[in-house]
C-alpha cells in the first residue's frame, strides 16, 4: 500500500491562476494597442506615394510642354542668336491665341486647369481631382544672366487632392 500511495499521492494542479491570466490579458492588450498604432500610421499614409508620383507626372507634363516652346516671339528657330532685347512687359497669351498655338513660354503664365489636360485632350480620370496653375516671370538677375529679361521662370502648381499644392520650377534662358 505504500507504494500505491507514493505513486497516487498528491495530485499537481495544472492551469493559470486568475492573477495570471489577467496579467497576460493587460500585457496582450497594451502589445496589440501599439501594433495597431503603427499599423494605422502606415495605412493612412499609403497613398502618398500615389498622389505624389501623380504630382510629378503633370509637372513634367507641362515643363516638358513649356519648355519646348521658343523663349520669345522674336527667338529664331534653333534659339540663336539671342534676343538682344526681349520684352518682359506683357506675359500671357496674346488675343486669339489658344494653348495649342502658344508659341512661347510667356504664353502659358496663367493658365489654371481643373482637370489637367495636355495638348492632345485629357488625361486620366484618375487626374481629375487635381489642378495645376501656371506662373511665367522675368528673373534673369537671380540666375546671374545678363539681364533680368534673358530668363524665364515657369513655375508649374499641383494641387492634389486634399494634399497641400507642390511647386515644380524652371528657368529658359534667352537662347
Amino acid at each position: 500500500m505504500i507504494v500505491s500511495r507514493a505513486r497516487h499521492g498528491a495530485r499537481h494542479q495544472r492551469g493559470v491562476t486568475l492573477v495570471e491570466l489577467i496579467i497576460s490579458i493587460v500585457i496582450i492588450a497594451i502589445a496589440m494597442t501599439a501594433v495597431l498604432n503603427a499599423f494605422s500610421l502606415s495605412v493612412s499614409k499609403s497613398a502618398d506615394p500615389l498622389w505624389r508620383n501623380k504630382s510629378l507626372k503633370l509637372a513634367q507634363l507641362y515643363l516638358d510642354e513649356i519648355l519646348a516652346k521658343n523663349y520669345d516671339h522674336a527667338t529664331p528657330l534653333g534659339g540663336t542668336p539671342p534676343v538682344s532685347s526681349p520684352a518682359c512687359g506683357s506675359l500671357g497669351s496674346e488675343t486669339g491665341e489658344t494653348r495649342a498655338t502658344y508659341n512661347d513660354v510667356d504664353d502659358y503664365n496663367g493658365i489654371s486647369d481643373n482637370p489637367p489636360v495636355s495638348l492632345i485632350g485629357a488625361l486620366d480620370a484618375t487626374y481629375a481631382p487635381y489642378t495645376v496653375a501656371v506662373t511665367v516671370t522675368c528673373d534673369g538677375s537671380r540666375v546671374g544672366a545678363s539681364g533680368n529679361n534673358h530668363a524665364k521662370k515657369i513655375m508649374v502648381t499641383i494641387s492634389p487632392p486634399a494634399q497641400a499644392p507642390v511647386v515644380f520650377s524652371a528657368y529658359k534662358g534667352n537662347y
